[in-house]
């Protein structure tokens, strides 16, 4: 079986094949062909907590609290905590339960994803949350240099308190020392995730201390005034005169109800989804622990533990500061200072480096989680070329490539300039990401899988399903426009990679619910409601050896009519005398024959002593419910050399063997195994698998059945049939003989047999290669008779194919020649033997008017009673259709037409 990480091969201009070892296995080869070491060394505390705390408190701990509870109030601002923790627990569930049913490799929730709903959704939703790992990366980076510009910005109007102000301001100066700091992250996470894991405790421990002066400055300082200045329209100086009053209850109920304003940093009125598209960003980190799932020692034990953890202590401080800053701080000092923890402490470089520490940490978590996840895509090459540099790694293990990648496209997204210019794009990103895991959990439990057994257990669909609601409805409330770009985004990636057609041996998810549905679906379909107006063709077509009968399958695959279609195959053998079934080992090479032919079919294979006696099986066990075969379609018996469709199709061409192998996950069936699986044509002096007795004997059997019976000859004749041709049938003929040939006595056009001819034909008119064909319907007439009712029954005749809405015209034959020949040899031969007279007579009849037809539907007499006669009657067929070209001799044994509404 194959391993997980089996790479996928794609079809395209961007596919590439590059030789990257399995990321499951414990030791991989690096680019430069050294063994690397085992990169699995991180716990639950620090490849999990740790990253993901410091990812949740980023930039809104300390610089955006202020913010949210100014402009919200208290009460709206507890709402937002609320409803934002809400949903990400809900998908934290959907985590928990994923990462719990199996190993995880790295990439995080794009291994999650990808692995659970294939490569199609995964690889865009991967896709889409790398995307969104770079946004809040440049986010972070803003902040932080919105923090340090606070401090050490040169502007003598700025708002500052104390320290060194020699950094110039302005908009490009903002995203140079952007640039610098991306610089210092590139640098530490070109190091490697497993020092950052170390250091990321050092950072939290200094974050826990800030937060801790914080609190307890709330008690030990004093009331303070404060007058805040910024720079307006214009050039003028705006003062405001802000306040600390400690804890209060007035300030306090003055800070209960909303007050949404001017914001200073973006000169626009804010609102409640700004606002929360702002507070947000402090949830998009609970995926960072995932996203370190590759370094993790047991990823199945550590992201769900850490990760509940990691959201619990959040929760508590966020609910902390908010209450802490709507007591102590008035709206004004809120809404118009960023940095007022620092005015308030009993010592403000405390909660300087608190800042620096917790964005700086945050956007390198953000880089690493990015990097992960790109090179995870990159290992699958699901994008191909533009990526394909990405699976590049250290000797260590580390993707160094793809985090050049990362750093590339966070330093064009610092551009933006301003940290709430980008924050609404970051969190519906993210709300997306999260929805998308909750589809993945969502569906896993609705395909009641045996496999899906996760150890944790708290979660159901309800969930789930809430989950995956709460986050689009987020989006939209956020920002519609972002919302529907990012949708738009996401469906043209899914197009790209469905175009791509990328095959893996992963597993996927819509099997199952295809399986689940299906089933469900079967068990509706009642045999006991079947109705003859809405009956259709459900084939069982009997294939020998597919190198003959190529033409003929892509025939039939026209005339199913969105029925069911089963390719038949009998291998004779006794299983008694085998070690094994020998079916079984054929089946993929059945299914890869389909795949290039490009036909909807199913492929059913059988083992019998004898072909009658398997085809009877096929009959009786092939479909499920109401979908089983009731027409069943064999090639011609005859003495003509067999055709190898294989030396004539270029797809099957020796030419194409190496696009074919690099070009699709052919489920290892490659093209040289699928020439060398089927045998060679039959040649002339090669003894046959059936006699006519047994040939005769299956038709005898199918009718027996209550299946209709059709033959099939010269089909190899046909062309244009193939899943590339470009015929619409404006240049083809229909021809139909309605009548039984070799009886022609029998002038009934209406039986049921004569019916179903014309139903077929009516059928084969409406598929796209033949719907814009001509159909003639030819009738024989006895014009020298005294008898004249063959007028008659032409009018009768065209008035039916009016009623059954048939559109086609009508050729009178006249055949009074033929029929003398029959009438000589019935008195030469009372025992019922044909003439060859009468047979050449017949076969020329068809051919002075049916040779130029593409395909012709002639009366299949039923065939005789007693096996003795079973040569005599495939010599009659032979005789009456030689060298007619595409025929197709027709048994109809159910009742097909309806007239009525």
């Amino acid at each position: 079986m194959s391993s997980e990480r089996t790479p996928l091969i794609t079809s395209g201009v961007c596919g590439l094949t590059v030789a990257c070892g399995a990321a499951s296995e414990p030791t991989t080869e690096s680019s430069s062909g050294t063994p690397s070491q085992d990169p699995r060394k991180l716990n639950t505390f620090f490849g999990v907590m740790v990253p993901t705390i410091l990812s949740m408190f980023s930039i809104v701990l300390f610089l955006r609290t202020g913010f949210v509870v100014g402009h919200a109030g208290l009460l709206q601002g507890l709402l937002m905590v609320v409803v934002a923790y809400t949903i990400i627990s809900l998908t934290i569930l959907s985590i928990c339960a994923i990462s719990t049913n199996g190993a995880i490799q790295g990439g995080g929730a794009y291994y999650m994803i990808s692995r659970s709903l294939g490569p199609e959704f995964g690889g865009s939703i991967g896709l889409m949350f790398f995307l969104a790992k770079v946004f809040a990366c440049g986010e972070y980076v803003l902040g932080l240099v919105e923090a340090i510009v606070h401090v050490f910005g040169a502007d003598p109007e700025s708002s500052a308190s104390e320290g060194v102000r020699v950094l110039p301001q302005g908009y490009w100066y903002t995203v140079l020392y952007s640039s610098v700091v991306l610089l210092l992250c590139l640098l530490v996470c070109l190091v490697g995730a497993h020092i950052y894991s170390r250091t990321a405790f050092v950072i939290l421990l200094v974050v826990t201390v800030s937060l801790l002066s914080i609190f307890i400055s709330s008690v030990a300082v004093k009331p303070l005034n404060f007058v805040i200045t910024h720079q307006g329209p214009g050039n003028q100086t705006l003062h405001y005169n802000a306040s600390y009053t400690g804890y209060s209850i007035t300030t306090l109920r003055n800070n209960l109800g909303p007050g949404y304003s001017l914001d200073y940093s973006t000169n626009s009125v804010m609102s409640f989804a700004t606002v929360f598209a702002v507070m947000f960003t402090s949830c998009t980190g609970i995926m960072a622990g995932a996203n370190m799932s590759g370094e993790l020692k047991t990823p199945s034990v550590s992201i769900p533990k850490g990760t509940i953890v990691a959201v619990c202590y959040t929760f508590t401080i966020y609910v902390l500061l908010f209450i802490l800053a709507s007591a102590t701080c008035d709206r004004t000092l809120l809404i118009q200072d960023y940095g007022f923890f620092q005015r308030i402490n009993i010592w403000p470089p405390l909660v300087t480096v608190g800042i620096f520490c917790a964005s700086l940490s945050a956007a390198m978590c953000a880089m690493i989680g990015a990097s992960r996840i790109l090179h995870a895509l990159a290992l699958d090459r699901l994008f191909g070329l533009p990526l394909a540099p990405a699976a590049i790694t250290s000797s260590s293990g580390n993707p160094w490539v793809a985090v050049l990648y990362t750093w590339g496209m966070a330093q064009c997204v610092v551009f933006a300039g301003e940290l709430n210019a980008v924050a609404s794009l970051v969190t519906v990103f993210y709300l997306l990401a999260y929805a998308a895991v909750d589809l993945a959990c969502l569906a896993l439990e609705w395909a009641s899988a045996p496999n899906f057994r996760p150890t944790f257990q708290l979660f159901s669909w309800h969930t789930c399903l809430l989950g995956i609601l709460s986050c689009l409805v987020m989006m939209f409330v956020i920002n519609p426009v972002y919302s529907s770009g990012s949708i738009v985004l996401l469906l043209l990636l899914l197009l790209f990679l469905h175009y791509r057609s990328p095959t893996s041996s992963w597993g996927y998810i819509s099997q199952a619910l295809i399986f689940h549905q299906v089933r469900k679906y079967l068990l509706m379909l009642d045999v006991r409601k079947d109705h003859v107006k809405f009956w259709r063709p459900q084939v069982l077509l009997m294939v020998a050896n597919p190198r003959s009968s190529c033409q003929l399958i892509l025939f039939v695959n026209q005339l199913k009519k969105g029925g069911l279609y089963v390719l038949g195959h009998v291998q004779l053998g006794d299983l008694d005398t085998l070690p094994s079934d020998p079916v079984q080992q054929q089946y993929n090479f059945w299914l890869s024959l389909v795949d290039k032919l490009g036909v909807k079919a199913f492929v059913d294979l059988t083992l019998s002593p004898s072909v009658r006696q398997g085809t009877q099986h096929l009959l009786r066990i092939t479909g499920l419910g109401g979908m089983k075969p009731n027409t069943l379609i064999l090639g011609f018996y005859d003495s003509c050399t067999p055709e190898d469709f294989f030396l004539q199709d270029p797809a099957f061409c020796d030419s194409s063997v190496g696009r074919s192998s690099e070009g699709e996950y052919n489920f290892g069936v490659d093209l040289p195994s699928l020439q060398a699986h089927f045998a060679p044509v039959r040649h002339v002096e090669s003894p046959r698998w059936l006699s006519p007795e047994e040939y005769v004997g299956i038709i005898s059997d199918a009718i027996k059945m209550n299946k209709n019976v059709c033959l099939g000859r010269y089909f190899f004749q046909l062309e244009g049939e193939g899943k590339d041709s470009k015929v619409d049938g404006s240049e083809r003929t229909i021809d139909v003989w309605p009548l039984n040939l070799l009886q022609p006595g029998s002038r009934d056009y209406e039986d049921v047999c004569s019916l179903f001819l014309l139903q077929m034909a009516c059928v084969l008119n409406m598929s796209t290669k033949w719907r814009h064909a001509r159909m003639r319907i030819f009738l024989n007439v006895e014009t020298e008779s005294s008898d004249q009712g063959w007028v008659v029954n032409e009018e009768t005749f065209r008035e039916l194919l009016r009623k059954l809405r048939i559109r086609a015209s009508i050729k009178i034959v006249p055949w009074d020649s033929v029929v003398q020949h029959h009438t000589a040899s019935v008195s030469q031969d009372p025992s019922g033997a044909l003439s060859e007279d009468f047979l050449s007579a017949v076969n020329c009849m068809l051919t002075e008017h049916s040779l130029q037809a593409a395909v012709r539907f002639l009366y299949l007499p039923r065939p005789p009673a007693h096996h003795s006669q079973a040569q005599r009657y495939v010599a009659q067929l032979e005789a009456v259709t030689n060298g007619l070209g595409p025929t197709l001799l027709i048994h109809g044994v159910t009742p097909v037409t309806y007239t009525d509404l």
